[in-house]
């Protein structure tokens, strides 16, 4: 589809009908992967590579290829990685700005992340259970879908800069056309895009015109499924080999590996 064909289909976006809190309530789960890492082998791998747990329960011989092994990052990197996460003195994290249109949104020179994913699909429970070591960033989670209406900035340290996109579909804002799109194909220093995708339902209508924008754009993204522990795990399976079918055989710029988060 070309690029000028692409604003119709996206247009119908809008009209379609992970346990860590933020700051100390964070630590009523966990105190931090330190805490993880003293688990049981068992209930460590159902937490921290919950791909692999599921692989487990296919019959053997007939195992599909989930490609578990593409990221596959040892404890102590996970360890590592949590630092950029960790608030401090030397390490600031902390809310930016928000911004309606991307010619209102600040000039960074930071790669840019940004979270994009169908409304009420956990984006925002996501994003807090990343801050969940840096208590002074608020991010507001709302059970009413379509809760975050503009492009919010967060700064991760020195590292990165973590973009929260609206939701796509029922009660997206009305100029997400212009908002999202736009900032999709133009922004300069974005590196990666995590598009979320509901596992309970599967990839939707709305979420398969997200995709085509992304493989338009030519935008390496990762898909991250949410809510896997919301369904019994036989529908999960069938969820997981279904939307693995579809990154290999009608997906070019997406990374081969799912990325389950409960």
């Amino acid at each position: 589809m070309a690029a000028h064909r692409l604003r119709p289909c996206v247009g119908r976006l809008f009209g379609m009908g992970p346990e860590l809190g933020s700051g100390r309530r964070a630590y009523s789960a966990f105190q931090a992967f330190t805490e993880v890492l003293r688990l049981p082998s068992k209930q460590l791998t159902k937490l921290v590579f919950p791909l692999q747990e599921l692989h487990g329960h296919f019959v053997p011989g007939s195992r599909p290829d989930l490609h578990l092994n593409i990221f596959h990052p040892s404890l102590e990197d996970i360890a590592r990685a949590e630092s950029f996460f960790t608030a401090s003195a030397r390490n600031r994290i902390e809310y930016l700005t928000s911004a309606v249109r991307l010619d209102h949104a600040p000039d960074l020179r930071r790669p840019e992340v940004c979270f994009i994913g169908r409304s009420n699909v956990g984006k925002s429970s996501l994003i807090k259970a990343l801050f969940s070591l840096a208590p002074e960033v608020e991010v507001r989670v709302s059970k009413k879908p379509g809760h975050t209406k503009k492009i919010n900035f967060y700064k991760v340290g020195k590292h990165f800069t973590l973009v929260d996109m609206p939701g796509y579909g029922y009660r997206a804002p009305e100029d997400f056309v212009d908002m999202v799109e736009t900032y999709l194909k133009e922004r300069k220093n974005l590196m990666r895009t995590f598009l979320l995708v509901d596992s309970v339902v599967g990839i939707q209508k709305a979420d398969s015109i997200a995709i085509e924008m992304c493989e338009e754009f030519a935008l390496p993204y990762v898909m991250v499924l949410t809510k896997i522990d919301k369904s019994s795990k036989g529908h999960l399976l069938k969820q997981v080999l279904q939307i693995q079918k579809f990154v290999d055989t009608k997906t070019q710029g997406c990374f081969p590996q799912l990325f389950p988060v409960r």
